[in-house]
């Protein structure tokens, strides 16, 4: 799984503006020739993250090549079960990757495009949001 190796705050302050605007970086198709763009916005974990990317790589029977363009950078924290309410702030749990729409997600190479249509796909539905398959332009 994806996650820091070593971070400047061990817990971020909670968003304020969720949900608003559209992404300006990671837009275009820049290392392979197809891609998986998101339509809306959401937090991908690291986990749902390892979980497309082994769609994709059994789908395709390890050929071709496979980029991950996002990664999981921002702390979640999570407090304990059954602790009073009060206490501070609950621990870092996992990390999440903050997306946009626009944002391309992952893309392939190297195999043919209805083979990568269906592999990119089949690993969207392991995430939190709708996605669409793009091309290079």
């Amino acid at each position: 799984m994806l996650l820091p190796k070593k971070v400047k705050h061990r817990k971020w302050h909670h968003p304020r503006r969720r949900n608003k605007g559209t992404a300006t970086r990671f837009t275009t198709v820049a290392f392979g020739s197809y891609g998986l763009k998101s339509l809306d916005h959401a937090w991908i974990t690291s986990r749902q993250i390892e979980a497309a990317r082994r769609v994709m790589t059994r789908y395709v029977k390890r050929g071709g090549k496979i980029w991950i363009r996002i990664f999981p950078d921002r702390p979640v924290t999570k407090k304990g079960n059954e602790l009073p309410m009060g206490g501070g702030k609950g621990s870092p749990d996992h990390y999440v990757s903050t997306i946009k729409p626009g944002t391309v997600l992952f893309e392939m190479e190297g195999i043919p495009e209805d083979k990568a249509r269906e592999a990119l796909i089949l690993s969207s539905h392991k995430l939190p949001l709708k996605a669409r398959f793009v091309k290079r332009a």
